[in-house]
Protein backbone atom coordinates (compact mmCIF):
# COMPACT_ATOMS: atom_id res chain seq x y z
CA UNK A 1 0.00 0.00 0.00
CA UNK A 2 1.54 3.85 -1.43
CA UNK A 3 2.39 5.40 1.81
CA UNK A 4 -0.05 7.96 1.21
CA UNK A 5 -3.20 5.48 1.67
CA UNK A 6 -1.47 4.33 4.22
CA UNK A 7 -1.64 7.45 6.18
CA UNK A 8 -4.70 7.91 4.98
CA UNK A 9 -6.51 4.24 6.09
CA UNK A 10 -4.79 5.09 9.69
CA UNK A 11 -6.72 8.03 9.95
CA UNK A 12 -10.13 6.68 8.72
CA UNK A 13 -9.74 3.82 11.66
CA UNK A 14 -8.78 6.54 14.36
CA UNK A 15 -12.05 8.56 12.96
CA UNK A 16 -14.19 5.58 13.54
CA UNK A 17 -12.96 5.46 17.11
CA UNK A 18 -15.03 8.52 17.62
CA UNK A 19 -18.27 9.71 17.73
CA UNK A 20 -19.72 12.57 15.69
CA UNK A 21 -19.98 15.00 18.60
CA UNK A 22 -16.28 14.74 19.87
CA UNK A 23 -15.42 15.55 16.19
CA UNK A 24 -17.81 18.37 16.48
CA UNK A 25 -16.52 19.53 19.20
CA UNK A 26 -13.24 19.64 17.57
CA UNK A 27 -14.36 21.17 14.71
CA UNK A 28 -15.91 23.83 16.69
CA UNK A 29 -12.19 24.18 18.58
CA UNK A 30 -10.65 24.61 15.17
CA UNK A 31 -12.88 27.36 14.04
CA UNK A 32 -13.89 24.53 11.00
CA UNK A 33 -17.29 24.23 9.24
CA UNK A 34 -17.88 20.22 9.16
CA UNK A 35 -21.65 19.53 10.79
CA UNK A 36 -25.07 19.08 8.44
CA UNK A 37 -27.28 18.66 10.34
CA UNK A 38 -30.60 16.54 9.53
CA UNK A 39 -29.20 13.22 8.30
CA UNK A 40 -28.79 10.03 10.01
CA UNK A 41 -29.47 6.29 9.68
CA UNK A 42 -32.30 4.94 7.70
CA UNK A 43 -31.74 1.20 9.30
CA UNK A 44 -29.44 0.60 12.26
CA UNK A 45 -26.25 0.16 10.51
CA UNK A 46 -24.35 1.58 13.39
CA UNK A 47 -21.24 3.97 13.08
CA UNK A 48 -18.95 4.63 9.79
CA UNK A 49 -16.24 6.33 8.88
CA UNK A 50 -14.69 6.87 5.38
CA UNK A 51 -12.89 8.74 2.48
CA UNK A 52 -15.40 10.89 0.54
CA UNK A 53 -16.43 10.60 -3.24
CA UNK A 54 -19.25 12.62 -4.19
CA UNK A 55 -22.57 13.42 -6.66
CA UNK A 56 -24.66 16.26 -7.41
CA UNK A 57 -28.08 15.41 -8.57
CA UNK A 58 -30.22 18.06 -9.83
CA UNK A 59 -34.08 18.07 -11.38
CA UNK A 60 -34.45 16.40 -14.88
CA UNK A 61 -35.56 18.84 -17.83
CA UNK A 62 -39.24 18.05 -18.60
CA UNK A 63 -39.60 16.29 -21.50
CA UNK A 64 -36.23 14.86 -21.96
CA UNK A 65 -35.23 11.82 -22.74
CA UNK A 66 -33.34 9.18 -20.47
CA UNK A 67 -30.01 9.13 -19.50
CA UNK A 68 -27.26 7.07 -21.18
CA UNK A 69 -27.03 5.90 -17.07
CA UNK A 70 -28.16 5.80 -14.02
CA UNK A 71 -27.45 8.00 -11.11
CA UNK A 72 -24.56 7.08 -8.86
CA UNK A 73 -23.11 4.52 -11.26
CA UNK A 74 -20.20 6.51 -12.20
CA UNK A 75 -19.53 6.91 -8.75
CA UNK A 76 -19.74 3.05 -7.54
CA UNK A 77 -17.49 1.82 -10.56
CA UNK A 78 -14.50 4.53 -8.86
CA UNK A 79 -15.19 3.61 -5.22
CA UNK A 80 -11.86 2.10 -3.36
CA UNK A 81 -13.05 -0.19 -0.98
CA UNK A 82 -14.18 2.10 2.36
CA UNK A 83 -15.00 5.05 0.70
CA UNK A 84 -18.21 6.38 1.14
CA UNK A 85 -20.32 8.15 -1.36
CA UNK A 86 -22.13 11.00 -0.56
CA UNK A 87 -25.22 12.41 -2.69
CA UNK A 88 -26.03 16.05 -2.86
CA UNK A 89 -30.31 15.14 -3.77
CA UNK A 90 -31.37 18.61 -2.42
CA UNK A 91 -32.72 20.17 -5.60
CA UNK A 92 -35.35 17.48 -5.06
CA UNK A 93 -36.70 18.31 -1.71
CA UNK A 94 -37.39 15.23 -0.71
CA UNK A 95 -40.22 14.78 -3.95
CA UNK A 96 -38.04 11.86 -5.39
CA UNK A 97 -34.95 9.44 -3.75
CA UNK A 98 -31.49 9.77 -4.52
CA UNK A 99 -30.45 6.34 -4.01
CA UNK A 100 -32.20 2.85 -4.10
CA UNK A 101 -31.76 -0.84 -3.77
CA UNK A 102 -29.94 -1.90 -6.75
CA UNK A 103 -27.75 1.13 -6.26
CA UNK A 104 -26.78 -0.15 -2.51
CA UNK A 105 -26.29 -3.75 -3.97
CA UNK A 106 -23.76 -2.60 -6.41
CA UNK A 107 -21.98 -0.35 -3.63
CA UNK A 108 -21.60 -3.38 -1.53
CA UNK A 109 -20.29 -5.49 -3.89
CA UNK A 110 -17.56 -2.87 -4.63
CA UNK A 111 -16.65 -2.49 -0.84
CA UNK A 112 -18.32 0.94 -0.44
CA UNK A 113 -18.63 1.69 3.36
CA UNK A 114 -21.83 3.88 3.59
CA UNK A 115 -23.95 6.31 1.43
CA UNK A 116 -24.92 9.78 2.76
CA UNK A 117 -27.67 11.41 0.87
CA UNK A 118 -28.22 14.92 1.40
CA UNK A 119 -32.12 14.43 0.57
CA UNK A 120 -34.00 11.70 0.00
CA UNK A 121 -33.51 7.44 -0.52
CA UNK A 122 -35.38 4.86 -1.13
CA UNK A 123 -35.84 0.87 -0.82
CA UNK A 124 -34.46 0.97 2.70
CA UNK A 125 -35.31 -2.67 3.50
CA UNK A 126 -33.28 -3.39 0.57
CA UNK A 127 -30.38 -1.38 1.83
CA UNK A 128 -30.72 -2.96 5.20
CA UNK A 129 -31.13 -6.68 3.47
CA UNK A 130 -27.90 -6.32 1.96
CA UNK A 131 -26.02 -4.84 4.74
CA UNK A 132 -25.85 -1.16 2.55
CA UNK A 133 -25.23 1.18 5.61
CA UNK A 134 -27.27 4.35 4.31
CA UNK A 135 -27.43 7.72 6.08
CA UNK A 136 -30.32 10.08 4.48
CA UNK A 137 -32.55 12.86 5.76
CA UNK A 138 -35.63 11.01 4.75
CA UNK A 139 -37.56 8.00 2.99
CA UNK A 140 -39.71 8.15 -0.09
CA UNK A 141 -40.82 5.51 -2.35
CA UNK A 142 -40.57 7.71 -5.62
CA UNK A 143 -38.22 6.88 -8.29
CA UNK A 144 -35.75 9.13 -9.13
CA UNK A 145 -36.51 8.19 -12.92
CA UNK A 146 -37.68 11.12 -14.95
CA UNK A 147 -37.56 13.06 -11.77
CA UNK A 148 -33.74 13.60 -10.76
CA UNK A 149 -30.56 12.99 -12.91
CA UNK A 150 -26.80 13.18 -11.80
CA UNK A 151 -24.91 16.82 -12.67
CA UNK A 152 -21.51 15.65 -11.56
CA UNK A 153 -19.73 13.26 -9.74
CA UNK A 154 -16.05 13.50 -8.41
CA UNK A 155 -16.50 17.36 -8.17
CA UNK A 156 -17.03 19.39 -4.78
CA UNK A 157 -20.37 19.75 -3.42
CA UNK A 158 -22.05 22.39 -0.98
CA UNK A 159 -24.37 20.81 1.78
CA UNK A 160 -25.64 23.39 4.26
CA UNK A 161 -22.92 25.92 4.16
CA UNK A 162 -20.37 23.11 4.22
CA UNK A 163 -17.87 22.61 1.13
CA UNK A 164 -17.56 18.85 0.99
CA UNK A 165 -15.16 17.35 -1.54
CA UNK A 166 -13.41 14.07 -2.81
CA UNK A 167 -10.84 12.94 -0.14
CA UNK A 168 -12.38 13.98 2.59
CA UNK A 169 -13.01 12.27 5.38
CA UNK A 170 -16.70 11.43 7.03
CA UNK A 171 -17.81 10.56 9.93
CA UNK A 172 -21.83 9.70 10.64
CA UNK A 173 -23.36 7.83 13.11
CA UNK A 174 -26.73 8.28 15.20
CA UNK A 175 -26.26 11.70 15.96
CA UNK A 176 -25.79 13.26 12.69
CA UNK A 177 -22.48 13.48 9.75
CA UNK A 178 -19.97 15.41 10.05
CA UNK A 179 -17.38 15.87 7.22
CA UNK A 180 -13.45 16.23 8.35
CA UNK A 181 -11.35 18.24 5.79
CA UNK A 182 -8.29 16.06 4.01
CA UNK A 183 -6.02 18.80 4.61
CA UNK A 184 -6.81 19.25 8.51
CA UNK A 185 -8.02 15.88 9.45
CA UNK A 186 -5.10 14.77 11.83
CA UNK A 187 -5.26 18.08 13.58
CA UNK A 188 -8.91 17.02 13.98
CA UNK A 189 -8.73 14.24 15.10
CA UNK A 190 -5.68 14.46 17.15
CA UNK A 191 -8.02 17.49 18.49
CA UNK A 192 -11.35 15.06 19.11
CA UNK A 193 -9.43 12.26 20.66
CA UNK A 194 -8.09 14.58 23.16
CA UNK A 195 -12.23 16.32 24.32
CA UNK A 196 -13.31 12.77 24.33
CA UNK A 197 -10.52 11.38 26.45
CA UNK A 198 -11.67 14.21 28.78
CA UNK A 199 -15.52 13.59 28.96
CA UNK A 200 -14.16 10.30 29.62
CA UNK A 201 -12.86 11.11 32.44
CA UNK A 202 -15.83 13.66 33.73
CA UNK A 203 -18.03 10.66 33.14
CA UNK A 204 -15.99 8.94 35.63
CA UNK A 205 -15.70 11.78 37.93
CA UNK A 206 -19.48 11.60 37.56
CA UNK A 207 -19.47 8.01 38.64
CA UNK A 208 -17.40 8.48 41.12
CA UNK A 209 -19.58 10.42 42.86
CA UNK A 210 -18.44 14.07 42.05
CA UNK A 211 -21.06 16.96 41.88
CA UNK A 212 -22.50 17.86 38.34
CA UNK A 213 -22.39 21.56 38.98
CA UNK A 214 -18.04 21.03 39.32
CA UNK A 215 -17.66 18.26 36.46
CA UNK A 216 -19.43 20.53 34.38
CA UNK A 217 -18.32 24.11 35.23
CA UNK A 218 -16.28 26.59 33.29
CA UNK A 219 -13.81 24.12 31.93
CA UNK A 220 -16.35 21.96 30.65
CA UNK A 221 -18.37 25.34 28.82
CA UNK A 222 -14.59 26.29 27.28
CA UNK A 223 -13.67 22.77 26.35
CA UNK A 224 -15.35 23.05 22.13
CA UNK A 225 -14.71 26.88 21.76
CA UNK A 226 -11.89 28.50 19.95
CA UNK A 227 -8.86 28.04 21.59
CA UNK A 228 -7.21 31.16 22.59
CA UNK A 229 -3.55 32.42 22.74
CA UNK A 230 -1.64 29.75 24.87
CA UNK A 231 -4.44 27.73 24.95
CA UNK A 232 -3.99 24.31 23.61
CA UNK A 233 -5.59 21.94 25.16
CA UNK A 234 -9.29 22.08 27.25
CA UNK A 235 -8.70 22.36 30.91
CA UNK A 236 -10.44 21.80 34.44
CA UNK A 237 -11.47 25.08 36.28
Amino acid sequence: MPEAAAAGSGLVERLGRLDTPSVSDALDRLGLAGVVTGIGPMWTCGRVAGRVGTVRLGLAEPGAGPPSRHLGTAAIAAAEPGDVIVVDNEAAQGRAAGWGGLLGLAARLRGVAAVVVAGACRDVDDLAEVGMPIFARSATPRTARGRVVEVAQGEPLELSGVRVEPGDLVLADRSGVVFVPAARATEVIEVAEGLADWEARMAEALRGGAAVTEVLGRGYERMSRPAGAGEKEPRDE
